[in-house]
């Protein structure tokens, strides 16, 4: 899925090892992916940047290629604060004490908890089609119930959701690609077939669950103990999809600003996919974000 040139390391974290992709030279790029899919979201972007930057690709813990450890009781294995942990952790290891970092989706949530836990480690970051978890729950409605509905079954206890999704895993996850992408795009079947490999397994099926739980338990502890009190200071860019929910149902820019002290962004013309959905686009926009512009 990435060019010959890209290598895929197995990083440890303490008992936990992050896999990542990595190619390219210049300043430090991480990316991050989204659920349901892994670092091979990436495989339309990550090379372009490469040309100008250092670019790594990680799976986050509970996805792709990495570890999938019990989440616990109160299911802090998968809190954004851990999996942001792991990300410092895997770029320390690859030597780079400053770094970009641009997440879509789940991996927008990592970014956000990275940048605020981190804040000497991070120069820059991008956000992808999101707005902050905290400000989605807190302002819950039918229309959010309805066009989020995963969020509130992936959080059933008891092996509810992961009975439910291991019975047919392949139309799942690609029902999730449908649903949420603009009418009419295309997605590569080989990157489907790298996300259908690493998340069809009970343990990545259920991993991923606890991401979910996580989100709506501890996660939300988390950013209410930092409402008011921590913002994220390094520059923000939001993208977002003009065909996708997040575009039709916030005012997305205005709603990052109570959050982040230096926020710029736009659509871009996708669903919710954005790196799949417009490569190109996205591509431009990373790349003038991480030269100083806006965009």
């Amino acid at each position: 899925m990435f060019p010959a040139h890209f290598e895929d390391l197995d990083i440890p974290v303490g008992e936990h090892t992050i896999r990542v992709s990595q190619g390219g030279e210049g300043p430090p790029l991480l990316l991050i992916h989204g659920y349901p899919q892994n670092r091979f979201m990436w495989h339309a972007v990550a090379p372009a940047l490469a040309g100008a930057y250092r670019v790594i690709c990680a799976d986050l813990r509970g996805y792709g290629d990495s570890s999938k450890p019990p989440g616990g009781a109160d299911h802090a294995a998968y809190a954004k604060r851990a999996m942001a942990a792991d990300m410092a952790a895997v770029m320390s290891a690859l030597g780079h004490l400053r770094f970009a970092v641009a997440g879509h989706d789940r991996g927008a949530r990592v970014a956000h908890r990275l940048a605020l836990d981190h804040p000497d480690r991070v120069e820059r970051v991008c956000v992808m089609d999101i707005a902050p978890t905290r400000h989605m729950f807190r302002t819950t409605d039918q229309a959010f119930a309805t066009g989020y509905y995963h969020w509130f079954f992936l959080i059933q206890p008891g092996g509810l959701p992961e009975r439910m999704i291991g019975g047919d895993p392949a139309w799942w996850l690609r029902e999730k690609l449908r649903r949420w992408a603009a009418p009419g795009a295309v997605f590569d079947e080989a990157a489907v077939g790298e996300y259908l490999r690493t998340f069809s397994t009970p343990e990545g099926i259920h991993a991923s669950c606890e991401d979910y739980r996580a989100a709506a338990g501890i996660d939300l502890q988390h950013d209410d103990a930092d409402f008011g009190q921590r913002r994220i200071e390094c520059p923000l860019l939001v993208l977002w999809g003009e065909h996708g929910f997040v575009h039709r149902s916030y005012d997305v820019l205005r709603v990052w600003r109570d959050y982040a002290s230096h926020v710029a962004g736009h659509t871009l013309p996708s669903g919710h996919f954005l790196p799949e959905e417009a490569p190109q686009r996205t591509i431009e926009s990373l790349r003038a974000f991480m030269t100083g512009g806006a965009a």
